[in-house]
């Protein structure tokens, strides 16, 4: 009787003694599992994606991986509620921008009649964003609820703008997966690269003329809940929104373009979004 006592008293202190690692080993393993899972799609995005525009033609005939990666995509619930924000975010964006390379390649060419967008535009697949459903998560979303719904709570505004939205004013698809554990400076990269291409902003000293992505407009509400200071100071009597963008892009901006913000003398426009398609295989957009 007594050994077994003792048995059972040297169980429970081992058990004792291995939960913290065990409670370790289930956090670093809810890492490495969003790790592997993003890897197909980090080699898809590596052989696919040059400077932001895909070879569409050549991901269409070595589809297979793409269609297993995002079945893959379809994780239990509690699964996905043990990840972090940052894994979760990644996850997001992942998935939104790999369901935008499976539509455009269920339908390429594309060859659209709608007069409203370029002929090979993603926007000419009918229901592409608002209608067709897709199994992520547990859930069955749009890719407009992904952007709507989903983001939203994360209250991140840099998420919009690296999600591609297979086309040339989404900005540069990156060539590689968002990761968790990186995502902060691949977000921080995408910022500095914001300033950059004219696709998301042109300063025009010149004609005192502040051109942005019409992205910012469509999530304005994000933008300005994270990025506007209030009225205060030399830019007190501008909107939210623009309070907002010149905060956003002065840490990354050349003294001079700063001294031009400071002025307060420039106009602010967005400029229209181009739908055409970022397809590299057809050639690069001019």
């Amino acid at each position: 009787m007594g050994h077994s006592r003792l048995g059972l008293t040297a169980a429970i202190l081992a058990l004792a003694l291995l939960s913290p690692i065990a409670r370790l080993d289930s956090a670093s393993q809810g890492a490495a599992t969003t790790d592997g899972l993003h890897r197909p799609l980090d080699q898809i995005l590596d052989l696919n994606v040059r400077d932001g525009l895909v070879y569409y033609r050549a991901l269409r005939s070595d589809r297979g991986r793409l269609d297993r990666y995002i079945a893959s995509l379809n994780v239990a619930s509690e699964v996905y509620d043990r990840w972090s924000p940052e894994q979760k975010m990644a996850f997001w964006l992942n998935a939104y921008n790999a369901l935008v390379l499976q539509t455009v390649i269920d339908h390429y060419p594309i060859k659209g009649a709608s007069k409203s967008y370029p002929a090979n535009s993603v926007r000419q697949i009918p229901g592409a964003f608002e209608q067709m459903k897709h199994r992520v998560a547990g859930r069955s979303l749009t890719l407009d609820d992904i952007e709507k719904t989903v983001l939203p709570p994360f209250k991140e505004p840099r998420l919009y703008l690296a999600l591609g939205r297979g086309a040339v004013g989404s900005g540069r698809l990156r060539s590689e997966a968002y990761a968790g554990d990186r995502l902060k400076q691949q977000l921080d990269d995408l910022q500095q690269e914001f300033v950059s291409e004219e696709t998301m902003i042109k300063i025009d000293r010149g004609a005192n003329l502040v051109s942005v992505t019409p992205i910012v407009s469509w999530r304005s509400a994000e933008f300005i809940a994270a990025y506007d200071p209030g009225a205060t100071g030399a830019l007190a009597q501008r909107s939210p929104v623009e309070r907002a963008i010149v905060a956003f892009v002065t840490p990354m901006i050349l003294p001079l373009e700063k001294e031009f913000l400071q002025k307060n003398e420039f106009k602010v426009t967005y400029h229209p979004f181009d739908w055409r398609l970022n397809d590299l295989t057809g050639g690069a957009p001019q």
